[in-house]
C-alpha cells in the first residue's frame, strides 16, 4: 500500500494501518539510531520514541516530503536530542565529582559497537567511531545518513532541512576532518 494512503487510513482511525508504517520503517529507523548512538538499548529506546512521535504528529504530516524523509527527520532529531541529553548527564557527573572532592574523572561508558564493525578489526572500528563521534552534529548526521543508511544527497537535504550543496559540503568536511585526524592518530600511535 502507498504511504499517503496508509497515512490517510491512520488519520481515519484505522489503527492497524499504523502497524504497516512501523513494519515498513522500523528497521531503517533502528539502523539510523544505532549508527548515531552506537548503543543497542539506546537505539531501541529512541526508535520507539520515534514511532510514538510519528503517531502523535501524523496529523501534521503535510505530504510535502516523502513519509520516509519525514520519519528520518524525526529519527535524526530524536537521536541528536538523546546524545545532547547524555552529554549533559556526563558533564553534570563530572561537576558533581569535583564538588564531592573526587578529582578523578568518571569512567567513560564503553559504547557497544555497531554490528557491522564486528566484521572488521574491533580496535580500528572503535577508533573510527570515536573520531566520528567528535565531528560536529550536522557533519556526523550527514555522513552517517549517507554512509550507513545509503540515503542520497537529496534525501539527506530533506531530512536535515538544508540544501544539496550544503549536504555535499558537510560530507566533504566530515571526510576531510576524519582523514586528517585518523592520519595524525595513526602517525602518533603506530
Amino acid at each position: 500500500m502507498e504511504d499517503n494512503r496508509i497515512v490517510q487510513e491512520v488519520l481515519g482511525g484505522n489503527q492497524s494501518a499504523f502497524r504497516a508504517i512501523v513494519e515498513r520503517y522500523q528497521d531503517r529507523v533502528f539502523r539510523t539510531c544505532l549508527g548515531m548512538l552506537r548503543d543497542r538499548e539506546d537505539a531501541e529506546d529512541v526508535a520507539q520514541d520515534v514511532f510514538v512521535e510519528v503517531y502523535n504528529s501524523l496529523g501534521s504530516f503535510r505530504g510535502e516530503a516523502k513519509l520516509s524523509t519525514w520519519i528520518y527527520r524525526i529519527a535524526v532529531t530524536k537521536a541528536l536530542d538523546h546524545i545532547r541529553k547524555k552529554n549533559r548527564k556526563k558533564r553534570f557527573a563530572r561537576v558533581q565529582s569535583l564538588f564531592a572532592g573526587d578529582m578523578e574523572e568518571p569512567a567513560e561508558e564503553s559504547p557497544r559497537a555497531h554490528p557491522g564493525l564486528r566484521l572488521e578489526e574491533q580496535e580500528r572500528g572503535d577508533i573510527l567511531m570515536r573520531h566520528i563521534d567528535r565531528l560536529p552534529e550536522n557533519q556526523k548526521a550527514a555522513l552517517l545518513l549517507f554512509s550507513a543508511d545509503g540515503l542520497s544527497y537529496q534525501e539527506i537535504s530533506e531530512v536535515l532541512r538544508t540544501t544539496v550543496p550544503a549536504v555535499e559540503s558537510l560530507i566533504f568536511r566530515a571526510r576531510l576532518t576524519l582523514r586528517k585526524r585518523l592520519y595524525a592518530f595513526y602517525r602518533n600511535h603506530c
